[in-house]
């Protein structure tokens, strides 16, 4: 498959299981409804996808990815019949970590021209 049809194939993931969150499609009262879908990445061979997931607040995180998991079944069908492709790929999801770690480089980045400020 080439990366153009992958990377059309992971957006189209992103939208149908972002859509499922949002229309509140997936029964389960730990899943919050500030949960977004940040990222799909999927296996070249398209058998497996991995979702990355935030939410807010922080602490509703690790709560929905494990509704989400448990969920996995019901979300796969679901998205077979948004795909419509020969096979729907395996979900796994998975918690996004890469706000706070936008965060942390920011506040670094922060510190070092504070710093250098500082001194001028």
């Amino acid at each position: 498959m080439s990366e153009f049809s992958q990377d059309r194939l992971e957006s189209r993931i992103l939208e149908a299981i972002s859509n499922l969150i949002i229309t509140g499609a997936i029964k389960n009262p730990h899943l919050s409804p500030f949960t977004s879908v940040t990222k799909v990445q999927l296996a070249p061979d398209n058998t497996e996808a991995r979702i990355f997931v935030s939410s807010m607040p922080e602490e509703r995180i690790d709560p929905s990815v494990k509704a989400l998991n448990s969920a996995r079944g019901f979300i796969q069908h679901r998205l077979s019949l948004v795909l419509k492709t020969k096979n729907t790929p395996r979900l796994s999801f998975v918690r996004d970590d890469s706000y706070r770690e936008a965060e942390r480089i920011n506040h670094l980045i922060d510190e070092a021209l504070g710093k250098n400020n500082g001194q001028s």
